[in-house]
Formats: structure tokens, sequence, C-alpha cells
């Protein structure tokens, strides 16, 4: 089983937020976030990003954070810091092997995948200094 601690992550915000946005829009059973507060997740972050309504679709509802800036990152790190804390949930934990991807990453983001396919922050060095 990997976890992540929320207030802890060891992983630059990016990643962070990254992380967390596609554990909450998967269908993984094993994860400890409930539906609700995955919706409730995607949601406010949806907000800080579009003026529309988030997509009903699960297929749909994805982030695409190519055009945000850092305002919005920073903002987004605080937003699932601080729906994980209503939600009294410090630790997020899932079971689920790496899987092929389904279309092929582009150049640009392929060694950010090459790192997340070897992501355990169980592994990590406590004593390191973090990466914000």
């Amino acid at each position: 089983m990997q976890t992540l601690d929320v207030q802890n992550p060891g992983l630059p915000d990016l990643q962070f937020v990254l992380m967390v946005l596609a554990l909450s829009t998967s269908d993984l059973e094993s994860l400890t976030i409930p539906v609700a507060v995955r919706e409730t997740l995607f949601n406010r972050c949806w907000a800080l990003i579009h003026e529309t309504p988030p997509p009903e679709k699960s297929e749909e509802r994805r982030l695409d954070l190519r055009e945000s800036d850092e305002v919005t990152l920073d903002a987004m790190v605080i937003v699932i810091r601080q729906t994980f804390e209503e939600h009294h949930i410090t630790h997020i934990a899932w079971s689920h092997p790496p899987s092929e991807p389904t279309r092929s990453s582009t150049p640009e983001a392929q060694p950010l995948v090459d790192r997340l396919k070897n992501f355990n922050p169980a592994d990590s060095d406590s004593s390191s200094p973090e990466h914000n």
C-alpha cells in the first residue's frame, strides 16, 4: 500500500497537486478518500481555473494546469489541504500497481512520468529538505 502525508508529502507543489487530483479522479476502490470528498476536492480546484460548472461525466473530470500560474498552484495546494483537514484526513493511501499508459506522453512530460513510476514516499529520507 502506498501512502501520502497531506501536510508533508515530500513532493514539489506541482507534483503534489497532480498526484492528489489524479488519485481523486481515479476509480481506485482502495483509495482512502471517500467519494464525496473526492468530488468536493475536484469541484473546488475546478472553480479556481474555470468559470463554468464542473463536468458531470467522470471521463470529463480532468484539470489541465498547463495554462495556470504559480498563484493558482499555490491556491490548489491550500484548497487540497483545507479540504482534507475539514474531513480529518491527514494521510491518503491506495493500493494499485503501476499500469501501462493509455496514451503516449509528450517528450516534455516523460521525465515526470518516469519519476512517478518509481514514486514511493515511504522510501524517501525524512531528513531531506522539503521540496516546495
